[in-house]
């Protein structure tokens, strides 16, 4: 009966297993929440699976042992009987001589004289077997077992129940435990991401007072790292803006020294390096001041396509302005930018013979973009940009108004892949075949893009050449 018994559950603890692997497959891109709740259920679920199989073998065992116990006692009983009476005492057994359905191991014991039981399990009836020999013939008792294996089937029933219920519990509480882990590894994730986009003044919080475990020490040691690399670049910050505000003095009463030198070919030099060091100090001051925020723009709503224009105009920047379609308008008396019967192109100042050389002649333009922006902000970001184009790259230098976009490229080499990886640094041009400079241009046009709220994208053009986007919020 031993034998028989324990069929199930092991096949039970191979079912277990083969669902334990399937798990542990699936949990594969699993959040690190669903992964601690399942193995801890896991876990739960194999502790169960092995105390109900304990559990199991050794309630099978006890029935088997009375079962065979019952039967030898039954069967000397009917044996005394038998040779008192020479009848078998069929009162409340199933006793008999050479019974035809005795199990054929159990008959060839007996004839060879040994005492013997035997368990039967596999019929629909149960039921455990005793026989000896009686001279040349095989006395046996049978005792069915329906209703030993049948409470051996409802204690399954209950570990079953039971081991369910303690698996649950242990996945909600793992749960639970894994929800607290998970929201404080995220709010670390969230504040590092803060601090990597700029705000240096982010920090995980303090821990609760005692608590000594590894995700107390990661959110300690990433505020500490915070704390150390705010105060590094506020010190590089201080540093900047205390050098340009030293400079800008004495670089005064040089410039106007320099104005009094007789005209030569020296004092042209000197007034040239006079005003770059003036144009370093000011972009110098200007990232200080962006460095410390406290820049406030002053917001408008405008027309994109006409300020580009006027911008290009003020600045005297000789570069072709090209407009798409959306981002065109009529002008005030009721042409376009070309549709001129002078050939005078009003987009950069140059005649042309009277045919856009995009859209054709006598294009009536659709509703022109507007954004909201401030003006002079604006002017520096894609005056900087030309600026950069023309010293690093190559000629032509290409301006496009599209929607509310501006695209600056130039065909020089392109931006390096570090600069695009990476993103400007102060005075790192990137590449040397990129030309010389200090590297603010770039810095101060997408520090000034961020004050107004706008976004530029660096990228390398297809064909060749360096392509700088700067994106507007629409009005």
């Amino acid at each position: 009966m031993t034998t028989a018994l324990r069929r199930r559950p092991a096949a039970l603890g191979r079912r277990v297993g083969a669902l334990c692997a399937r798990a542990g497959g699936l949990s594969r891109g699993l959040s690190l929440r669903v992964k601690i709740a399942v193995l801890l259920a896991a876990g739960c679920a194999l502790v169960a699976v092995t105390i109900g199989l304990l559990i199991h073998q050794s309630r099978a065992a006890q029935i088997a042992s009375n079962a065979r116990e019952s039967a030898t006692s039954q069967l000397i009983r009917i044996r005394q009987l038998y040779e008192l009476t020479g009848q078998v005492d069929h009162d409340g057994t199933e006793a008999a001589l050479d019974h035809p359905a005795l199990p054929e191991p159990l008959r060839k014991s007996a004839k060879d004289g040994r005492r013997s039981t035997y368990l039967d399990l596999s019929g629909p009836d149960p039921a455990v077997w005793a026989a000896r020999p009686v001279g040349d013939r095989v006395l046996s008792v049978r005792r069915p077992l329906n209703t030993a294996v049948d409470q051996l089937h409802e204690l399954d029933g209950h570990l079953v129940v039971w081991g369910a219920v303690v698996v649950g519990l242990a996945a909600l509480g793992g749960a639970g435990i894994a929800s607290r882990l998970s929201r404080q590894l995220r709010t670390a994730a969230a504040t590092a991401r803060r601090i990597s986009l700029g705000d240096l003044d982010a920090r995980i919080g303090r821990t609760p007072a005692g608590r000594q475990d590894e995700v107390a020490e990661l959110a300690c040691a990433v505020d500490t790292m915070a704390a150390s690399l705010q105060s590094r670049l506020e010190a590089e910050q201080r540093f900047t803006a205390d050098v340009a505000h030293e400079l800008r003095t004495p670089l005064t009463g040089l410039h106007t020294a320099a104005e009094l030198l007789p005209p030569s070919r020296p004092t042209e030099l000197v007034r040239d390096r006079v005003a770059a060091l003036r144009t370093l100090t000011e972009d110098l001051l200007e990232v200080a001041r962006l460095d410390a925020n406290a820049e406030e723009p002053h917001l408008e709503v405008l027309p994109l396509d006409r300020t580009v224009e006027k911008i290009l105009q003020r600045c005297g920047l000789a570069v072709e302005l090209d407009r798409c379609e959306a981002s065109r308008g009529p002008d005030p008396d009721g042409t376009s930018g070309t549709d001129r019967t002078d050939g005078t192109d009003r987009a950069n100042g140059t005649r042309t013979d009277g045919t856009d050389r995009t859209h054709g002649s006598h294009e009536t333009y659709g509703t022109e973009a507007l954004v909201r922006t401030d003006v002079r902000r604006l002017e520096r970001i894609v005056a900087n940009l030309i600026a950069n184009a023309r010293r690093h790259g190559a000629e032509p230098v290409e301006v496009t108004v599209d929607g509310t976009s501006v695209r600056v490229r130039d065909h020089g080499p392109g931006f390096p892949e570090r600069l695009l990886e990476d993103g400007p640094r102060r005075f790192v041009t990137g590449a040397k075949e990129r030309g010389q400079g200090t590297g603010l241009g770039l810095t101060i046009a997408l520090g000034q893009a961020q004050v107004v709220g706008a976004r530029v994208t660096l990228s390398n053009a297809e064909g060749g050449g360096a392509l700088a986007v700067v994106s507007l919020p629409g009005a």
